[in-house]
């Protein structure tokens, strides 16, 4: 089939090496002039490597990101509120820490070795309705028909509404800020888990080994330091600067505040905001949408990339050789849904637990997470949470 997809990030170049390789011809259509990472590091679950992995990108993404084993949060105090471990759900268990840029590599190359085009400078504003498909640029030009049109335009995705006109797109109110640095003891990776500090709900900071960083091929390991606030802050925060932003770090994790040594500045940072975005509908006609278009969460447990090449892989793998027709794309989204249903929910819910000003959420998260995580069912709960093998309904429902 001709497939056509917009969107150059994970969820598109994941579909289009996924589609390319299944025999399809397929475009990509970027807006930017050259295809480009955007975003922090990232942390591939269990089921993200195994998207990986039906790729034959699994090996090289290990190589390139750093093992993780464990989750852990603690409070300044020292109280745990977060201990899992990936092996408690399977011996072999383990995640990926990995520079967003690092992905982006092995995604790009992956779709071009298998013979999909990628086509940039090509905005897109609409897309055309019945038949086949077309995206309309924004010079108003309009692509080649197509037999598949993937949206995977992102959280600000501009055809959401072309295929689910009452998406929900709510903006959270907390963001973060974050920069990739270097590891220069190689201290943080060597402990192989991603480290977080909370105080109250308003202060969240955390650590992520992500392995090499592929713009600064000099540093043997780098993390990814993000910390929690509010978008309307952050101009406030970059004019009080990096030795106040140190003297914040210092009270609540003096061990993070290393890790500024090498900054000059905060220009090293970026604001990622987020939505929650649910689709009623992921297809309309020959047309459907993925990744954060169809299903944009926040970070709280880490599985927005993982969500989107679960997408990719399962769409490839639903489409038949031959004439689309509209019960394979209702089966590509009952496939998907209750994977993508629990962690837009649980997502949802969590997420004033770690990011908000409520002190009511903070005492009884501290209070209760630590003792409750340690019984076997929600210990049970939890790391198929983690490992991205939840589902809803029920438990155990669709794992892929």
């Amino acid at each position: 089939m001709r497939v056509a997809i917009a969107g150059c990030g994970i969820a598109g170049l994941a579909a289009a090496s996924a589609l390319a390789r299944a025999g399809h011809d397929v475009t990509l259509y970027e807006r930017f002039s050259e295809p480009r990472p955007l975003g922090a590091g990232l942390l591939l679950q269990p089921s993200g490597l195994a998207a990986l992995r039906w790729l034959g990108l699994e090996p090289a993404a290990c190589q390139a990101g750093a093992r993780i084993e464990r989750l852990y949060g603690r409070t300044p105090a020292g109280r745990r509120v977060m201990d899992l471990r990936y092996a408690e759900a399977a011996a072999d268990d383990h995640g990926v820490g990995i520079h967003r840029a690092s992905l982006f590599g092995l995604l790009h190359t992956s779709a071009l070795e298998a013979g999909a085009r990628i086509e940039t400078g090509a905005e897109i504003a609409g897309l055309t309705e019945g038949g086949q498909p077309r995206f309309i640029l924004a010079n108003e030009d309009e692509t080649p028909p197509a037999d598949l049109a993937v949206i995977a335009d992102g959280t600000h995705s501009t055809l959401r509404r072309a295929i689910c006109p009452g998406a929900r797109e709510r903006l959270y109110p907390w963001g973060a800020v974050w920069a990739v640095v270097e590891d220069r003891d190689g201290r943080w990776t060597r402990e192989g888990e991603l480290a977080q500090i909370y105080r109250g709900c308003e202060v969240m900071i955390g650590i992520l080994p992500v392995g090499r960083d592929p713009l600064h091929p000099d540093r043997d390991a780098s993390v990814s330091l993000f910390w929690s606030l509010r978008p309307a802050d952050e101009p406030a925060w970059r004019t009080d600067g990096l030795s106040a932003f140190r003297r914040q770090l210092n009270r609540h994790w003096p061990e993070s505040a290393t890790l500024l040594d090498g900054e000059a500045d905060l220009s090293g940072f970026s604001l990622a905001t987020y939505r929650d975005i649910r689709c009623s509908r992921w297809h309309r006609g020959q047309a459907v949408l993925i990744g954060d278009a169809a299903h944009g969460t926040s970070p709280q447990l880490g599985q927005g990339a993982n969500l989107a090449l679960g997408d990719a892989v399962a769409l490839a793998d639903t489409l038949e050789p031959g004439r689309l027709l509209h019960p394979v794309l209702t089966r590509f989204e009952n496939r998907r849904r209750p994977t993508v249903r629990f962690y837009s929910w649980a997502s949802w819910a969590l997420t004033p637990l770690f990011q908000s000003r409520s002190r009511f959420l903070a005492f009884w998260r501290d209070l209760l997470f630590g003792p409750l995580s340690r019984l076997p069912v929600i210990r049970n709960i939890m790391a198929a949470t983690l490992t991205g093998r939840g589902a809803f309904p029920p438990w155990g429902g669709n794992r892929r």
